[in-house]
């Protein structure tokens, strides 16, 4: 069931300080052998992502999973031409590093004006999509439309779908899915509210939110997962890089048990919650935090291209 937006920024207040993770971390399944576990993580040595490098020693990228470090901004139901020209003016001027895959999605009525004028660097993103293909469905946004226009990628699963408009688990698999096949790329977020959290049952809620995923999805490739705790979205609380890196882990451990060590070591888990210029280089050194799903901040041309480049956190020399 939906709730209001009132309900859902209650949901979001709480003590000022980022709240303890009790009770989240489970013990190690007995199902994944060691021997399972050893290719893993030697599967994730030797798959690490080579920057651009000069003579000499080289700069790597160290993640544990074997894909490009991904940073998207979502802009939500935010802004108006001229904000968006200006937006749009502030990225082409921006010096990104060649590392990163960017991603930015703007409300539905502004995606033509920034495909049409956005560096080719950064690739555009739709906020949601419909369940199939076009029709009677006021108001929804198809994904042939989505593909006509040259989105790449679409926003599906965000919390703000789940708890305000009242999308379902199976209601969003069923569209990342369909967005799927038909080419689009799907960011699939998943994420706790705060008493879920303090319930301790931050892993139950993200796993069954990436079972539904997993029952729908014909591949794997072309998604990126966004953990967004809910409770961080838009709050100023972040996750601590701790935090953040533990449930990162854990959704890699569930993708190795549950789908396979080669979909665990390909797809990136990036996170979003109040990730801002301050506390992005901080996050990207943890191994398992992919890249960031940016709010705010990303409405904020300097500071966006900013987290983009924390990817240079993650890189050690070789």
């Amino acid at each position: 069931m939906a709730v209001s937006s009132a309900s859902l920024a209650s949901q979001l207040s709480g003590p000022a300080s980022t709240p303890n993770f009790s009770g989240l971390r489970r013990s190690i399944p007995t199902s994944l052998t060691l021997s399972t576990t050893q290719s893993f993580f030697h599967t994730v040595d030797s798959r690490l992502c080579l920057s651009s490098s000069g003579k000499g020693c080289r700069a790597v990228v160290a993640m544990a999973g074997s894909g490009k470090f991904f940073v998207g901004g979502n802009w939500k139901c935010n802004g108006t031409k001229e904000s968006i020209a200006k937006l749009v003016s502030d990225l082409n001027s921006s010096k990104l590093e060649p590392d990163v895959d960017v991603v930015v999605a703007p409300p539905f009525l502004y995606i033509d004006q920034v495909k049409n004028n956005l560096t080719d660097r950064v690739e555009i993103s739709a906020q949601n999509c419909w369940i199939g293909k076009g029709g009677a469905f006021t108001g929804e946004i198809s994904v042939e439309q989505l593909n006509d226009i040259g989105c790449k990628w679409v926003i599906l699963g965000h919390s703000e779908r789940r708890h305000i408009i009242g999308e379902n688990d199976e209601f969003i698999g069923k569209k990342a899915a369909y967005a799927l096949s038909q080419g689009v790329g799907v960011i699939a977020c998943i994420g706790e509210l705060l008493q879920e959290r303090e319930a301790g049952k931050t892993f139950d809620v993200c796993f069954q939110q990436l079972k539904a995923f997993a029952d729908a999805l014909p591949s794997w490739d072309n998604v990126v997962i966004a953990y967004e705790p809910v409770w961080a979205i838009g709050t100023g609380k972040v996750a601590t890089p701790e935090q953040a890196q533990e449930v990162h882990a854990a959704v890699r451990d569930w993708l190795i048990k549950n789908v396979s060590l080669d979909v665990a070591s390909k797809t990136r888990i990036i996170y979003g919650g109040s990730v801002n210029a301050s506390n992005c280089a901080e996050l990207a050194k943890k191994e398992d935090i992919d890249g960031f799903l940016v709010g705010g901040a990303s409405l904020k041309g300097p500071e966006f291209a900013s987290i983009v480049n924390s990817v240079t956190s993650k890189k050690v020399t070789v």
